[in-house]
């Protein structure tokens, strides 16, 4: 289907930033004007200067992230049009400009003595940069002079090649095979892998498994080359700031305390034996003698799915969040009726979904909705992303509105949890209910334990490249295997020998640590969720809380006002529990 074909009522409003493509070139012409930030220089070293400063790059940044919100939204309507591709990149040219001519500010102001520093920012006028500044103060030991900043500014291009040879080698010259599907000589896609792998026809999943991690061989050393790259590129910055090591840069960057990355990484670790039994049930379900790798993401309960039309979808998730009161279905139902969300899949678009919030504008959410169970769970999903940024935005300075990533998925998962409930508590059909259970058991794999696993895997590569053992396809596949092979346990999974290379095709590697935020995130957003579900409007009170606060202090704090402490063993135990619960309840209901 053409985008042209689609209702209006579901396509996002563009209209709401610009009236129109020529407005938008007005104002990027208007912004190619850069502020007069270079007057500032060597002038950042009192209150006055400083707050000025920031008022000055504060309105010029706002205007730049609204036209850069145009160009990215028109871009992922069709991203075969040459002319929003060009208007990406012009933004992209023009925001590394801005960034050059403003380099000179982080050094100048961790130069200060730390009292004057401190002075800075406790004074009144720059109060909504306090949070800001005391995390200057604390980075001032990892900055280095205005000249090395400069230069290592000048490196991020050339060090994110690592990355980019990654994205060229799997999505442009992967040489992905061809195989007999539904009756069809079909060339093996990324796409069209995922779609098998949850499928039923499990000869068509083993030969796609096979057929796929086969391609990944015959480039291996290659990825393990590019791969090392990337950790080099780590081990050269926490070298050269002066961090103890690349897991506590990237921790320190989150504002996140290590016992929390401990904390998650140890009740994995603890709660294995779940796990271990989860792929005995599930083993044990699906009537398989051997169960492998790639029986891991078919549903373990067929034809339940819900099978809804869009509206029909938002009514029931509209339901299903009701325990976050009526302010908050109202903020939905506007999202829907006022065109916050880009609904069809059309050609051209951008796969997938997201939400994307800027300060001073409404967000905007893309889906390329189906009738599916997942896609009714994705529009939850996409709104929690969307309304986190409505209340941030809203509720915070232009300094204090955007959110740590560490915090991006609670909301977002605390909605699909709310929605599962609701969907657990009121039906009756025992069917549906063992696809939902099962649907939950999955989340908490792929989320919590899966994703801990890819952090075991970062954290002891780089180890090893930090202790001088080079990486290469043999330690690295022995280290993945060897994960593998502890969270899954060995004795209801096969564990076949491809597996070993899944590291060399996982594209948040090269986001170095990025993962165990999707770990905490739904930890977080189940115990969230169950303090709503049990007590009513005093946690959802705090919930919102937590979603006004943007960043106005550092996320695991804010979290724990929302009643999720991570720096608690108890709050990691307690989502291990749900997925117990859920296992339990499968059992029982089992023929």
């Amino acid at each position: 289907m053409e985008r042209k074909e689609v209702q209006t009522q579901y396509r996002w409003k563009t209209e709401d930033i610009f009236e129109s493509d020529e407005a938008w070139e007005a104002a990027f012409a208007a912004l190619e004007t850069l502020p007069d930030v270079a007057s500032y220089r060597g002038k950042l070293c009192d209150a006055e200067h400083v707050a000025a400063y920031f008022a000055l790059t504060d309105a010029y940044e706002i205007k730049l992230m609204r036209a850069y919100l145009y160009a990215f939204l028109k871009h992922d309507e069709d991203v075969r049009v040459t002319k929003y591709n060009s208007y990406v990149a012009k933004m992209m040219g023009l925001m590394t400009k801005y960034g050059a001519e403003t380099s000179f500010a982080v050094p100048e102001l961790t130069a200060l003595p730390e009292a004057q520093l401190v002075a800075i920012a406790n004074d009144a006028r720059l109060k909504d940069y306090d949070y800001s500044l005391q995390r200057l103060i604390a980075r001032k030991k990892y900055v280095l002079s205005e000249k090395e900043e400069l230069i290592l500014a000048q490196t991020a291009e050339p060090m994110s090649v690592a990355g980019d040879v990654f994205d060229m080698l799997d999505d442009a010259e992967l040489d992905l095979p061809y195989m007999m599907y539904q009756g069809k000589r079909t060339r093996l896609s990324h796409g069209l892998y995922s779609v098998i792998m949850s499928g039923n026809d499990r000869k068509a999943r083993a030969t796609a498994f096979k057929k796929y991690y086969a391609a990944y061989e015959k480039i291996i050393n290659t990825l393990a080359t590019t791969y090392y790259g990337n950790v080099k590129k780590d081990i050269f910055y926490k070298n050269v700031r002066g961090y103890e090591s690349c897991l506590d840069a990237a921790i320190f960057e989150e504002d996140v305390t290590r016992d929390v990355y401990e904390n998650l990484v140890s009740a994995v670790d603890e709660y294995s034996p779940v796990m271990h039994r989860y792929m005995q049930v599930r083993k044990k379900t699906l009537g398989l003698d051997e169960m492998h790798m790639y029986d891991l993401a078919i549903p373990l309960v067929e034809n339940a799915e819900l099978r809804l039309s869009f509206e029909e979808a938002f009514e029931l998730v509209l339901k299903g969040l009701s325990p976050l009161g009526e302010d908050y279905a109202a903020l939905l139902k506007k999202g829907r009726d006022e065109r916050w969300i880009d609904v069809c899949e059309t050609e051209g678009k951008r796969g997938g979904a997201y939400s994307i919030g800027i300060y001073g504008n409404h967000p905007y959410v893309l889906l390329n909705y189906q009738p599916t169970t997942h896609d009714v769970f994705t529009i939850a999903h996409e709104m929690g992303h969307a309304l986190h940024s409505y209340f941030s935005n809203g509720s915070q300075p232009y300094a204090k509105a955007d959110y740590k990533i560490f915090v991006a998925e609670v909301a977002s998962t605390v909605n699909e949890v709310l929605l599962l409930k609701y969907l657990l508590r009121t039906t009756e059909d025992k069917k549906l209910k063992k696809y939902l259970l099962n649907y939950f058991m999955d989340m908490i794999r792929t989320t919590l334990f899966r994703q801990t696993q890819f952090a075991c895997f970062e954290e002891e590569a780089h180890a090893m490249a930090e202790r001088g053992e080079p990486l290469n396809k043999d330690n690295l596949s022995a280290l993945y295997y060897s994960l593998n092979q502890k969270y899954y346990g060995t004795e209801a999974l096969t564990h076949d020998k491809q597996i070993a290379i899944e590291w060399a095709r996982i594209p948040h590697f090269y986001r170095s640590f990025y993962v165990y935020k999707y770990a905490t995130g739904i930890t977080a957003a189940i115990a969230i969720a169950g303090k709503i579900l049990s007590e009513g409007a005093p946690a959802v009170e705090r919930y919102f809380n937590f979603l006004k606060g943007g960043c106005s202090a550092d996320p695991v704090s804010l979290l724990q006002g929302a009643g999720a402490d991570l720096t608690k063993k108890e709050t990691f135990a307690a989502a291990m529990h749900e997925f117990e619960a859920a296992l339990n309840e499968f059992e029982s209901l089992e023929d």
